[in-house]
């Protein structure tokens, strides 16, 4: 490697091959991740428009009656809680078990409307890849072998970055690839050119993605205890999803609503997620918690996102800085665009890899 950076000497040479073999070492899991992530990132959308295209305004009586329906089906029927799809707007998942006790998810449009009713661990395409970034399809073995590669991945590219930063006045020809197309000067030129390019926000990303993995432990380390309140006691019939909802978003001026939980005969609340006005949250999901009283309609609590203190922002911030949901759509595309730059370095520095590789014979 002919170019030059502040890294040098003995300590360039040491994050040059931690920077190689851990790339390769753990390059088939990163490049699973960046296909995974780059398919899923307007997955919610897809999945809901492979249902329906069809738009209906959102009645939440329709909706109450499609719970009430679900959870009176008999034997052992219940309905745990009903969410948003995050995809178009005006469909909700309603998580369920029918009168034989199978848990199920049943899609519905605004209007109530019965779009699909699958077994929970029954995956479509798209949610088999939502699976496979997130757990590798192997549970929780799966997750902490996504936490422990994501550690990896972000001191790599740390490393990645250090080698490859130009001095003073080089920036311009380090942006630029150079070297003859295919030639391993041509490789590394692209290799260490793109990874100045992207290298930023991609370890704004990649750092999320993996505090996300990490995010019950962080949460017991700063202290950030998740909100909750004591059981409330069962007094009479509880009022609706309906006047729920509609309670859960007043509560929050401005607010829109996400999902909640059903009462149960231990708690007779709605813990409702809405999204408030200036959240990170800018597509589907919220991170506002209004607790709803369901013996009555009244509200135990309301705690909006903008106003939690600074532990609980952080951890709140990991998922829409992830997914580019922070910036919008501008910052989903850019979340797309750095799954495609990733999976785009794995490639080159394994071929970058391969052409340098000691070859039989003592040649290279």
């Amino acid at each position: 490697m002919t170019e030059t950076s502040p890294a040098s000497g003995t300590t360039r040479r040491t994050l040059v091959k931690l920077h190689r073999w851990l790339g390769l070492g753990a390059a088939a899991i990163w490049l699973v991740q960046a296909i995974t992530g780059i398919l899923l990132t307007f997955h919610f959308e897809a999945e809901d428009a492979m249902l329906s295209a069809r738009h209906v305004a959102v009645d939440p009586a329709a909706i109450e009656r499609r719970i009430d329906t679900l959870a009176g089906a008999g034997g052992k029927a219940k309905v745990d809680w009903i969410w948003t799809t995050a995809g178009l707007s005006g469909r909700y998942i309603i998580l369920h078990n029918d009168s034989a006790g199978v848990s199920r998810k049943a899609y519905i449009d605004g209007a109530g409307s019965m779009l699909r009713n699958d077994a929970a661990d029954d995956y479509s395409f798209l949610g088999l890849m939502r699976e496979i970034h997130l757990t590798l399809v192997a549970g929780t073995v799966g997750h902490w072998i996504l936490a422990v590669s994501g550690v990896l991945l972000f001191t790599n590219m740390i490393f990645g970055l250090i080698v490859a930063w130009p001095k003073h006045g080089q920036w311009r020809q380090a942006l630029r690839p150079r070297g003859r197309r295919g030639s391993t000067a041509g490789y590394y030129s692209w290799h260490k050119a793109l990874g100045l390019w992207a290298g930023l926000p991609a370890l704004v990303i990649v750092a999320t993605g993996s505090l996300i993995l990490f995010e019950h432990d962080i949460r017991d380390v700063v202290g950030a205890e998740e909100i909750s309140l004591p059981p409330n006691p069962v007094t009479g019939k509880p009022v609706g999803f309906a006047a729920a909802s509609r309670a859960a978003v007043a509560a929050i001026p401005g607010s829109r609503f996400v999902g909640t939980t059903l009462p149960s005969a231990e708690d007779a609340s709605y813990h409702a997620w809405v999204r408030a006005p200036g959240e990170l949250y800018r597509g589907g999901y919220g991170g506002s918690l209004v607790i709803v009283d369901a013996n009555d309609g009244s509200i135990r609590g309301a705690w909006p996102a903008t106003e939690a203190g600074g532990s609980q922002a952080v951890l709140a911030s990991f998922y829409p800085l992830h997914t580019g949901e922070a910036l919008g759509l501008f910052g989903r595309l850019l979340s797309l665009a750095i799954g495609v730059w990733l999976a785009t370095m794995i490639v080159v520095g394994v071929l970058l890899w391969w052409r340098k590789r000691p070859r039989a014979g003592g040649g290279r």
